[in-house]
């Protein structure tokens, strides 16, 4: 399945500055395992040490929260969008 990603600014220095790339893989998981084959280091920055998600990294497959749909299982059907956000903190 092919998907488009959007890629925040700060993890755009992996994709040669694209704001969005496209990626393959049915679920969240095969679509970052392809980002980083194609623009190594990235999965480092959304995945923690133990290959989960990292706490403070929200992403969405077609404005559905991972964490509320399978995490690195969630379905990513052809053509989905997918939104990696940094969360922001502060007050």
């Amino acid at each position: 399945m092919s998907v488009n990603v959007r890629i925040p600014t700060i993890l755009r220095t992996y994709t040669g500055g694209l704001a969005e790339v496209s990626a393959e893989g049915a679920v969240l998981s095969e679509v970052i395992a392809d980002l980083d084959r194609n623009h190594p280091g990235i999965a480092a920055r959304v995945l923690d040490e133990s290959g989960k998600l990292r706490r403070f990294v929200n992403v969405y497959v077609n404005d559905d929260d991972v964490r509320f749909e399978g995490g690195l299982g969630a379905a990513t059907p052809d053509g989905a969008g997918i939104s990696i956000i940094p969360a922001v903190a502060g007050g």
